[in-house]
């Protein structure tokens, strides 16, 4: 056993449940660099989870439930479509699909339009991209350790955006099944970094994703693959 988790109710996505970015960040740091988490379970909050190790990858459980599990990647390749400025992404956020239609994870501490106390990581379509959904992220002081955004935040920041437009179009919802995130270096705390996801493809009830914190200047800060499922019935 590596050690044990416990993921606060603040940090929930749907409501009864973590934030899915926020845990598989968490299992993440136990491995240190860039990773492939897998959901097996929609992680819970305000409980005890042990952290393992089995068979050269490290799991996240809840008794005898598996939750999660995690490997070492050796980089995530994906690279923006577009780099766009952090007023675009402004813009952008105003235009987020949620706001027209019933917002599923309406509390959800990164993307929800009910959490005051939220990040309001709230992705809309880039007027010269439609395809690309982009939102502007300023990190906090609570999000910090010692100045710097601690590393479960930054891939719950990727995890929402990586919902791209297209996604929203959709009749159903899905949800998120595999996410694979790279810290290219730290995020301070007071940066302004523009959020941005693309689609990838997608097959039956698969849909690929991309999502990138970018800088003002369009430096590539961190970046992610998101693999969603949408569920049977």
């Amino acid at each position: 056993m590596l050690g044990q988790v416990s993921i606060d109710r603040r940090y929930n996505g749907p409501p009864a449940s973590a934030q899915g970015g926020y845990a598989c960040g968490t299992l993440a740091r136990f491995i240190g660099g860039p990773a492939e988490v897998t959901l097996r379970l929609p992680p819970p909050l305000d409980q005890p989870l042990d952290v393992v190790e089995s068979d050269g990858r490290v799991q996240m459980r809840s008794g005898e439930d598996l939750i999660a599990e995690a490997r070492p990647l050796p980089s995530v390749d994906v690279e923006p479509p577009v780099r766009p400025f952090l007023a675009d992404a402004e813009a952008a956020s105003h235009r987020h699909p949620g706001k027209d239609r019933d917002h599923p994870f309406k509390t959800c501490f990164v993307c929800g339009p009910e959490r005051a106390d939220g990040l309001r990581v709230s992705a809309g379509p880039l007027p010269a991209a439609q395809e690309v959904g982009a939102a502007p992220f300023t990190a906090e002081e609570w999000l910090c350790e010692d100045g710097v955004v601690r590393p479960e935040f930054i891939w719950a920041v990727l995890d929402c955006p990586s919902y791209t437009p297209g996604m929203w179009q959709r009749e159903r919802m899905s949800l998120l099944g595999r996410f694979a995130a790279e810290r290219l270096r730290e995020v301070h705390a007071g940066e302004r970094l523009v959020a941005i996801g693309w689609d990838l493809g997608g097959e039956g009830r698969k849909h690929t994703t991309a999502s990138a914190l970018l800088t003002d200047d369009g430096e590539l800060v961190a970046r992610a693959k998101a693999v969603w499922i949408e569920p049977r019935g």
